[in-house]
């Protein structure tokens, strides 16, 4: 299977609590919810194009909990996303869970780089990580993103986590598909192509 992580950030990087101001205010977070205002029917149409690739769901503790909160409450029929991300298999990366109540779920104790690097060579199509910025950077510097997709809010939130701060290693991608929304959401897909490159710059005529 391939890894692919999914994230919704701004434009200064931000990815904590796009959702909702109560969302996830740790770290006295106060802008959350940066998201909602930009939201439009091609942003749900791309996003459940998107879901529609996954034959899973890879997950943190902290995202997994809260999606099993979250996710079974959804009544509304008409919901894209409800029955999938409800009826999809989920792994969560965590050492402290012993059981989860969202099911199907597969509990990946130990290394996180090994687990999901076994799971990575399993047979399928796309695990998708959906927040869990954490494991995704971390996965992201140690190589075993294979897609990146980002959509990218027209907002400076000033504050909150990065999902890209300083990863452990340089990382190099390939832009494979970019489009913007009409409410003004960048809708980006990168492919990961191993560290990144760097160059001397000679002068534009060599790009002419």
């Amino acid at each position: 299977m391939k890894i692919a992580l999914t994230e919704f950030v701004t434009l200064d990087g931000v990815s904590q609590g796009p959702g909702s101001p109560t969302e996830d205010p740790s770290g006295d977070f106060t802008q959350g919810g940066w998201l909602v205002p930009y939201l439009d029917p091609l942003f749900v149409k791309r996003t459940s194009e998107w879901l529609d690739l996954a034959d899973g769901l890879l997950l943190g503790r902290r995202t997994y909990q809260a999606f099993a909160r979250d996710w079974p409450q959804i009544t509304d029929p008409n919901d894209p996303f409800t029955e999938r991300m409800n009826s999809l298999p989920k792994y969560v990366v965590t050492n402290t869970l012993t059981e989860g109540s969202w099911r199907p779920v597969t509990l990946l104790h130990g290394d996180p780089i090994q687990t999901v690097g076994q799971l990575r060579t399993q047979p399928g199509r796309e695990l998708q990580i959906h927040g869990s910025a954490r494991l995704g950077k971390a996965l992201l510097a140690a190589g075993l993103v294979d897609t990146l997709r980002l959509v990218v809010a027209p907002t400076v939130a000033g504050s909150g986590r990065r999902l890209l701060d300083h990863p452990s290693a340089p990382v190099g991608l390939r832009l494979v598909h970019h489009e913007a929304t009409p409410n003004g959401l960048l809708l980006v897909e990168y492919a990961q192509v191993g560290v990144a490159p760097v160059a001397e710059y000679g002068g534009v005529t060599a790009f002419v």
